[in-house]
């Protein structure tokens, strides 16, 4: 029987990745005096990724990647005044509204009475705490945990902290490679929901995912059909 439902919340419960999307897109508009948009874009995707092993997620980890590509790119050549323009890109993604997904509210209104929530997300605490805060959500949830990476002794460690068994937890999210198969490994169950702008790292899982079952599902509005249909099982 299941007691415990854990959320992702970007791109699961909030849209997130749509942002990052379109200053990329700006970037690569930036760059392009000195560069072709495909090699802008590949090398910031190289820089980004090997920088989460400094600087870890979010926004501010973003900016430093772009600002790191742009003078790689530029042979160190880039303009004050386009540095301005990387440093207006990061001002105005935290600036952003957090705008729910379609049926966050009220998928978690329907769960709460039936069972404790958690939220567990990653990234700069400061930056998560804001929108956690701005969501409206906060009511919904027992628990909310920032961590720096989801792996599995991550989840392991939630799990023991707050005294839940493996079998009772579920954890609903939009990345194969941290929502989903890192929780499988620890023997909890994991509901999967793509969302359109998933950053192409986080969905890297290989064959992983061979030996291990998990659901998915188009939108959240669909999740307490499964809930149902495994605490009956």
């Amino acid at each position: 029987m299941l007691e415990v439902i854990a959320f992702d919340a970007d791109d699961t419960l909030w849209h997130n990745e749509e942002y990052y999307t379109q200053a990329k897109a700006v970037f690569i508009q930036i760059l392009s005096r000195y560069h072709n948009p495909e090699w802008v874009e590949q090398r910031l995707d190289e820089i980004e990724i090997h920088n989460v092993q400094a600087y870890g997620y979010g926004i501010k980890s973003f900016v430093l990647s772009m600002l790191e590509s742009a003078v790689e790119l530029s042979s160190g050549q880039v303009a004050g005044s386009e540095i301005q323009e990387i440093l207006a890109l990061g001002k105005g993604m935290l600036a952003e509204e957090v705008r729910l997904i379609d049926h966050a509210e009220e998928t978690l209104g329907q769960l709460a009475p039936d069972y404790q929530l958690m939220l567990i997300t990653k990234g700069d605490t400061f930056e998560q705490e804001r929108k956690v805060r701005r969501s409206g959500l906060v009511k919904y949830f027992r628990y909310i945990e920032i961590v720096g990476e989801k792996t599995r002794l991550a989840y392991q460690t939630l799990l023991d902290k707050h005294n839940i068994a493996a079998p009772k937890f579920l954890m609903v999210g939009n990345s194969l490679r941290s929502d989903i198969l890192p929780v499988l490994e620890i023997g909890a169950q994991a509901v999967y929901v793509p969302y359109p702008h998933t950053w192409s790292h986080e969905n890297i899982v290989g064959d992983a995912l061979d030996n291990h079952n998990y659901h998915e599902i188009g939108d959240l509005s669909q999740l307490p059909v499964v809930l149902r249909r495994l605490n009956h099982r």
